[in-house]
């Protein structure tokens, strides 16, 4: 039996979507986690997740107390300048893609493959052009 294309088999990538409903917790987002443990994979996020995911609404002890469960990865100079290729190539600019292209390019330099549980699949797609699995959470 063949394993899946959704089936994380390197990295599972979180966006801010995806930190906040571990924090819920979230049916669907806690079957990756344990999927992730299972499967003794990276659980990651780009540090520009953080600016994101926290607004009023968001429980943030639940939060701080998912955090420590993955690791959060720096935007350095190369991915963001990786990021900002990832845009030019997907014809994108601005504020409105730049957390997602950031998570992208921190998602595309980790150990592959990569799957990016978000909230905008449409979007990230564009941006990874098909080098990873996009699941819409």
């Amino acid at each position: 039996m063949s394993r899946s294309p959704a089936v994380p088999g390197g990295t599972l990538v979180r966006d801010s979507e995806g930190l906040a409903k571990a924090a819920l917790p979230d049916r669907t987002v806690t079957a990756w986690l344990a999927l992730a443990r299972t499967d003794d994979l990276r659980v990651i996020t780009s540090a520009a997740t953080l600016v994101e995911v926290v607004h009023p609404q968001i429980n943030r002890p639940a939060l701080e107390g998912a955090l420590p469960r993955l690791v959060v990865e720096p935007v350095t100079e190369p991915i963001g300048r990786h990021a900002a290729a990832l845009l030019a190539d997907a014809g994108l600019h601005g504020h409105k893609y730049a957390i997602d292209a950031m998570l992208s390019a921190t998602a595309l330099a980790a150990p592959g493959p990569a799957t990016i549980l978000t909230s905008a699949p449409e979007d990230v797609t564009m941006l990874c052009g098909g080098r990873a699995t996009v699941i819409k959470i």
